[in-house]
């Protein structure tokens, strides 16, 4: 080609809550040739010319100046687009703002690239995950653990049901985004006494900045209060098993951080958290998994309760013995926080369980089938 290219290419996109991924490979193998990644492609929540550069940005690191005339289709997928394939509502799907804000922001970065591909596509981040699966699937259930949750179930690559992503104001349970607010209620609880201790209130407190001396005191109230026999109960450190004696036992531990360190510390730690993004809350997500290893009774009950809240959704699917269920998401990575627990859940549910990295390669296998070629021999990420 006179662009000194001598193949077509094809370039997929995973757009999520936390980051952009492109991916540039052969519209005829999939083997990839370049990558490039940039920050959120939420469709939703991050401003149309915000998520254009976004995207151009992503596309352009993976895509080299000199081949962009040989791109032949581009197909992202989009967190908060949503994909419905139900044919009573399919013109809905078209006009949906996600589904709208995620083309126009993709068609404007490709403009701004010189990129005229014969076939542009939007499809939701959990199609483009789903799609990710060995083989291509055109059928079966999909779930996202990650800054934010959402299970779906997908019939001819497009996604029929949806269970959740309901955002972090209205729904994403069992969320990064949900364990990261899970962190900072159980410290505030510990803080005004309504929660048993917890090293959540050191780690949440260290995390977001606060001074030093606001904390001293409140890692040694957790140690003890675990030698004590910790703090059972629900997710927030609310302390809801026991009795007279453990209330005194871990009241007793709790008073190692004096009270008005105890009060400094949620007056300064609140505007922290106020003035920022609520889905930011999501970075705290590993301070409750590195205190669940380190068996904080606190930080497990939150992984217990978002193992449930995942699993709830899934079994709202109706699944069927045998089906396959596509998972994806920080969360559900080879060394996340769910993925032991979840997958021995599922399995309980008779599902047959796909683990993968995220949608790029789904987006790369939907844009090849749009440009026509078959979805196989797809290359490494």
């Amino acid at each position: 080609m006179s662009n000194g290219s001598n193949q077509d290419l094809v370039v997929g996109l995973d757009a999520g809550g936390t980051r952009t991924r492109a991916v540039l490979a052969s519209a005829a193998t999939g083997r990839t040739v370049g990558e490039g990644a940039a920050g959120p492609g939420n469709a939703l929540t991050v401003p149309l010319p915000r998520l254009t550069d976004h995207l151009a940005e992503a596309i352009g690191r993976s895509v080299p100046e000199r081949v962009r005339g040989s791109v032949v289709a581009v197909v992202g997928g989009f967190a908060g687009s949503t994909g419905t394939g139900s044919a009573d509502f399919g013109d809905f799907a078209d006009r949906e703002p996600g589904r709208l804000n995620a083309l126009a922001a993709l068609t404007g970065a490709l403009r701004r690239l010189g990129i005229t591909a014969r076939t542009v596509g939007v499809s939701s981040d959990i199609e483009a995950a789903f799609a990710a699966a060995p083989g291509t699937p055109a059928d079966g259930l999909a779930l996202v653990a990650g800054t934010g949750a959402v299970a779906t179930r997908v019939a001819g690559r497009r996604c029929t049901a949806t269970v959740d992503g309901d955002g972090w104001l209205l729904g994403d349970d069992g969320s990064g985004f949900w364990i990261g607010r899970g962190a900072v209620r159980a410290a505030l609880r510990m803080a005004d006494g309504r929660g048993g201790p917890t090293t959540l209130a050191r780690a949440v407190g260290v995390a977001l900045g606060l001074p030093a001396d606001l904390l001293e005191g409140a890692q040694g109230a957790a140690d003890e209060a675990e030698r004590a026999g910790g703090a059972d109960g629900a997710a927030d450190g609310t302390d809801r098993a026991g009795g007279a004696d453990r209330a005194a036992g871990t009241g007793a531990a709790a008073a190692r951080w004096s009270g008005p360190r105890r009060e400094a510390y949620r007056m300064r730690l609140l505007p922290i958290v106020m003035a920022q993004p609520p889905i930011t809350l999501a970075r705290l997500a590993p301070l409750v998994a590195e205190a669940a290893r380190a068996k904080d009774p606190v930080a497990e009950a939150i992984l217990r309760e978002a193992v449930d809240h995942l699993t709830a959704a899934v079994r709202a699917l109706g699944p069927r013995p045998g089906e396959r269920i596509v998972v994806t998401g920080g969360l559900l990575g080879p060394d996340g926080p769910l993925t032991a627990p979840l997958t021995g859940r599922l399995e309980d549910l008779g599902l047959t369980v796909d683990r993968v990295a995220d949608g790029c390669r789904g987006a790369v296998a939907l844009a090849r089938l749009d440009h026509g070629s078959p979805p196989r021999a797809a290359g490494t990420v």
